[in-house]
């Protein structure tokens, strides 16, 4: 079937539904203030009849929709610094209600389990979960791929200023083998125009980091962890505006706005944004002279000339919320464009001059959400998109380059056209299109069924006008997963729960090949290859609560990941494809322990450890690529163990003073003893390009009621990493050099202002990397030094 066929079928369905039903639920809706009139943030309002939950925005508002039509309800309202309150609600009188807290002593042991935020909620889930609150961050003039950077476990790795290529490592995994989405949708080949380094922070509510297990809704292949961006909620009507600038002539600018119809429920969410940067940051480099080749100098302090970045975003939707057909139903549309100058290969041993890359996004989307479809219990949730933007990559001046600038004419010199490394004009659609569905059925409060199928399919096509009749370039290369899961969820009680679970992994390939038709050179022949493969992966896990404060996590997966287009066919740019890879497959262990140590009514000290065991085969690998080492590719790797722990303490004083350290220690090794019946000579090696050891330290103090009702919220952070090997550690020697990554140590400052009536405008200034001290990531690429930013937020 194809996506066609598949979304008019899901149209179908969805047009049926609208007819099914006819009765509305009820929506309830208030406002929360203190004893002097002042509007609450952040109380938790929990129905007790339901256990559903609602918390106060900036103005002290909030609303609990999908209620079932009830005469009376009994509200439980719980704030700290407040006594608890409670009210049973009659409908026929109205459903907006204005509540009054009482103020009372600080007593954390006051907050009752069902009053948990989404977030705490989301943490105590039997899966090893991290959770970035993304509220908290919103002042900041950061994207969702740095807003991860302080994670346990996590540390993100780009190639360079913004717009670079980023990815995050998790407990040794990275690149592909970690899985993003955004609200359970699969950002696979979304394209250069829409990646996490260029999506505002002020899109995500939260973020959650699974480290190993990834829940069977999530349809994931991922081998270790998925990220799963929760963007803002649709039930009200908000704006969120924000411009910032900073170094290196950095320009961010983000408009997000909500207009939410309670009594019909129709909505539509705008979200525009734009990133700009000449990315101009001095770098160090050993430098030669363009003609003679002769070393000008070494470790010069040179400003990167050939590295701007740009791109230009909207996302779009418009349905309805919180009605008798759909909890949500929403047709979308995200379209963007972007230009990057390629100043290096994957090495900075190059330098380009020319060499650039433009690409755009043109994305239909699809949503449909309902609970209790049909009968109690049952929920429905179908996703869908597809991607018909393109990707250009232009090398057509023939010329080469050094890092002052300096460059010879090479087609005036031999006398024919070329280009810095391929030329080339290859404009080539990674069409991509995703459908995503996802039942689950809740028999009473012990019993959840989950059933959840992705269907993934990708197309990569395209014609470079420089070269017509390459067969490579001009035939498709194509692939289809196919990935099914079913889970079975215990829950006995509030203190222990177990969850199995099944997964079913296909993946079909097809694209053309060139093979030698004789010794003579550049005889080649093309074929065309076609490959059909399946697997099954299988998992377990567990969480117990041997009190309020303490809760063990434990968890197994045997899980697959099969290679992604990225790995089969390249980039164009900087990767070069491996289509013979074959899909990486590991046993994953996880065991963790959560805890809050209470030292007064207005103190505590949180404790989150995590041990962890990977044993892989044919574990996917980035390697440099031999001959120039200017490009990277990809490997099978036959078997690879990774063992490690993550810790993080946390100290909070009532809500205005926290600090944490976290710290991950993770020791990645080859295991294969033998290739092709020789010893290798790298077993048992650390594998190379990965730091082991890397923690991160915070603090942060905020002054309330500055001036009248405004606060100044303070953070400084410490970011380090342990010195690395870039090759295979028994290669080299100390005194020939082993082509080591040194130690990092690298500070940031903020401070954000907020002030009105509400809050409602804040303003930010940091400093990142403050000692303007030397940083590296992927291959020894250089990032930015010490840079200044600004950014101003206003909201409601």
């Amino acid at each position: 079937m194809n996506i066609k066929n598949i979304l008019f079928t899901a149209f179908l369905l969805i047009s049926s539904l609208m007819v099914s039903y006819a009765n509305e639920s009820v929506i309830l809706s208030g406002i929360v203030k203190d004893n002097t009139g002042g509007s609450i943030v952040g109380a938790v309002i929990v129905v007790k009849e339901t256990s559903q939950f609602a918390q106060s925005d900036v103005n002290g508002k909030f609303t609990l929709p999908k209620l079932k039509p009830l005469s009376h309800y009994t509200l439980i309202v719980n704030y700290m610094g407040f006594k608890e309150y409670q009210e049973v609600v009659d409908l026929s009188k109205g459903n907006n209600i204005a509540i009054k807290l009482i103020p009372d002593h600080y007593n954390l042991n006051e907050i009752n389990i069902k009053t948990k935020s989404k977030v705490q909620q989301v943490k105590e889930k039997a899966y090893n979960v991290a959770v970035v609150d993304a509220t908290k961050l919103h002042a900041r003039s950061m994207d969702i791929g740095h807003a991860l950077s302080k994670t346990s476990g996590v540390r993100v790795r780009e190639q360079g200023g913004m717009g670079s290529n980023m990815n995050i490592s998790l407990n040794g995994y990275s690149g592909n083998q970690i899985k993003f989405f955004i609200d359970g949708i699969p950002m696979d080949n979304f394209g250069s125009s829409f990646q996490l380094n260029n999506i505002p922070i002020n899109l995500a509510n939260r973020i959650e980091v699974y480290k190993g297990v990834v829940p069977v809704g999530l349809g994931s292949d991922a081998l270790g962890g998925a990220v799963n961006i929760i963007t803002n909620t649709y039930d009200k009507t908000s704006l969120d505006m924000s411009y910032g600038y900073g170094s290196f002539n950095t320009h961010r600018t983000n408009l997000n706005f909500v207009y939410a119809d309670k009594k019909s429920g129709f909505f539509t969410q705008l979200n525009a944004y734009q990133n700009y940067s000449d990315n101009d940051y001095n770098v160090e480099v050993d430098v030669y002279d363009i003609n003679t080749a002769a070393l000008v100098g070494k470790n010069m302090k040179i400003k990167r000339f050939h590295d701007r970045y740009h791109n230009e975003n909207f996302v779009g939707q418009v349905g309805f919320i919180n009605k008798s057909f759909a909890d949500r139903l929403a047709f979308g549309m995200t379209l963007g464009q972007s230009y990057k100058e390629v100043q290096t290969g994957t090495r900075m041993i190059s330098v380009f001059g020319k060499l650039h890359q433009r690409g755009n996004i043109i994305m239909p989307t699809f949503v449909y959400e309902k609970k209790n479809l049909f009968t109690e219990g049952l929920d429905v949730r179908v996703n869908a998109n597809y991607n018909l933007g393109y990707d250009q990559v232009i090398d057509t001046v023939y010329r080469r380059y050094n890092w002052l600038g300096d460059y010879v004419d090479l087609e005036e010199k031999y006398g024919k056209k070329g280009g810095e490394r391929n030329r080339t004009m290859y404009k080539y659609r990674n069409n991509n299109g995703m459908v995503a569905t996802v039942v689950n059925y809740k028999i009473g409060d012990q019993h959840n069924f989950s059933l959840g199928n992705t269907i993934n399919f990708f197309k990569r096509k395209g014609q470079d006008e420089l070269d017509i009749d390459n067969p490579i370039k001009s035939t498709p290369a194509e692939t289809t997963k196919n990935i099914t899961g079913l889970s079975y969820q215990f829950t006995p009680n509030m203190i222990w729960s177990a969850t199995v679970f099944g997964k079913y992994y296909n993946q079909h390939i097809r694209y053309t090949e060139p093979y030698k038709l004789s010794d003579k050179w550049a005889d080649y022949g093309y074929r065309k290859f076609d490959a059909n493969h399946g697997y099954f992966g299988y998992g377990i896990t567990g969480s117990v609560f041997l009190s309020d404060d303490l809760q063990l996590k434990a968890s197994y997966e045997k899980s697959i990941r099969l290679p992604s287009s990225n790995e089969l066919f390249g980039d164009e740019v900087n990767v070069l494809g491996n289509n013979k890879l074959t899909p990486e497959v590991s046993d994953n262990y996880n065991l963790g322990i959560n805890y809050n140590m209470r030292f007064s009514e207005v103190s505590l000290v949180n404790f989150d450890i995590n041990g962890f065991l990977r044993n892989s085969t044919d574990l996917i690998f980035s390697k440099l690529e031999n001959y120039d080492q200017n490009r990277q590719t990809f490997d099978n790797l036959a078997s690879a163990r990774n063992t490690g722990i993550e810790a993080e303490i946390r100290y909070f004083y009532k809500n205005s003073f926290n600090i944490g350290v976290n710290a991950t220690y993770q020791n990645f090794i080859n295991t294969n003893k033998y290739v092709t019946g020789i010893k290798s000579e790298v077993y048992k090696d650390r594998l190379p390009n990965i730091p082991y050891l890397y923690g991160n330290a915070d603090i942060n103090y905020t002054i309330n009621n500055l001036y009248k009702n405004d606060n100044l919220m303070l953070g400084y952070s410490v970011f380090y990493t342990k010195a690395f090997y870039l090759f295979w550690p028994s290669f080299g020697s100390k005194s020939k050099g082993k082509f080591e990554i040194p130690d990092q140590l690298v500070h940031e400052f903020t401070a954000t202002y907020s002030f009105g009536k509400d809050k409602n405008y804040q303003f930010t200034f940091e400093i990142h990397n403050v000692f303007d001290r030397k940083i590296y990531d992927n291959f020894s690429l250089q990032k930015p030094g010490r840079s200044f930013n600004g950014k101003f937020r206003y909201f409601f």
